[in-house]
């Protein structure tokens, strides 16, 4: 019988298959991680190791990441509650999310009221302004800090990062990293690059496969089941964009390392299937029935039942080809969450 209810990909995860610690503490490297390699055109799908991911790829193809590093974007408040800082928004106002602590993660907290001013830790104050109009957990905040330090500085000072209830202990900060994250802004780390290594880039680039960086900063991921993403900034340079379509001139793939990454790409697209440079805040919301113009394939992580994600997914994989990708999954036991397996869906 399929675990999968075929209208919304909603399925039963085990929690087993929840990844509670780094591949690290299990006594693996980063790159030792499981991957279920899908392939569209005839469906196939084989399971490997992270480090085979050259051999996988070939030579000329283009593998994009995000290169935003995450923020210890959760802080208390001196009233017992946490505060998730998710995303800046273009009128320098954010949107925050309410929490309960929960051990060493958190719960949401239904509360709130417009108007409400919360004292956090270290001297600052956040006043809620108003829900969220997207429907989410998260309200629009206006944040104001101790003199001299920009929210980048607070949160380094009095942040931790944000853990959810799979967790079993406070990993630090370094754990939520990518080893290439080089400027700070997402909330949580974009996780379907956790598991490059310097060697894993070196060889990509020796087997003729090139890699270019774009920045797109991330917000929480807690969202409702069906919530469509919010808006997030992102930066997509000139050399990038160049890149994509030399990658196209030349027949080769451009690999997009996480929905972050696509969603970056895929708002700098036109319909002739060009990509061009952009910066800004993006809220486009990929789907089926939109499509993918400039993105191929895709390397991401196991994405939970119903979540807004499956449906990026769905544009590159193909229906049939994520419904096979997910049960094969859930059979072989693949891992979850951020220190999870990975997926990695081909033409």
């Amino acid at each position: 019988m399929s675990v999968l209810t075929v209208d919304s990909l909603d399925f039963e995860l085990p929690t087993a298959l929840e990844a509670t610690e780094p591949a690290e503490v299990r006594g693996r490297g980063r790159d030792d991680v499981r991957l279920l390699v899908a392939r569209r055109r005839d469906l196939h799908l084989t399971h490997a190791r992270f480090w085979q991911l050259p051999e996988t790829l070939e030579p000329g193809d283009l593998v994009v990441i995000n290169t935003s590093a995450t923020l210890p974007a959760a802080v208390a408040t001196l009233g017992g509650l946490e505060i998730h800082f998710s995303t800046s928004l273009p009128a320098g106002l954010w949107l925050v999310e309410l929490r309960e602590p929960r051990g060493p993660a958190s719960a949401p907290f239904a509360g709130g009221t417009p108007g409400e001013r919360l004292h956090l830790r270290g001297g600052a104050e956040i006043e809620l302004l108003a829900p969220w109009a997207g429907g989410y957990r998260l309200w629009v905040a206006n944040v104001d800090l101790p003199a001299g330090h920009d929210l980048t500085a607070y949160l380094q000072a009095e942040g931790h990062p944000i853990r959810y209830s799979y967790v079993t202990r406070p990993w630090p900060l370094e754990a939520y990293q990518t080893t290439y994250g080089t400027e700070p802004g997402s909330a949580e780390m974009p996780s379907a690059g956790r598991a490059f290594t310097p060697q894993l880039f070196t060889d990509l680039i020796t087997r003729g496969i090139a890699v270019a960086p774009l920045t797109l900063h991330t917000g929480v991921s807690s969202r409702e089941a069906d919530e469509v993403p919010y808006p997030e900034p992102y930066r997509v340079p000139p050399a990038t964009a160049a890149l994509v379509n030399h990658t196209h001139q030349q027949g080769h793939n451009v690999i997009a390392v996480g929905t972050t990454v696509v969603r970056a790409l895929e708002t700098v697209a036109d319909d002739t299937h060009t990509a061009h440079p952009g910066e800004g805040w993006t809220e486009l919301v990929v789907t089926p029935d939109r499509g993918v113009r400039v993105v191929d394939g895709l390397l991401t992580g196991w994405h939970e039942p119903r979540a807004s994600h499956l449906a990026l997914v769905e544009s590159v994989a193909g229906r049939e080809l994520l419904e096979r990708s997910y049960e094969a999954a859930v059979e072989a036991g693949y891992r979850w969450h951020e220190f999870g397996d990975v997926h990695l869906v081909l033409p």
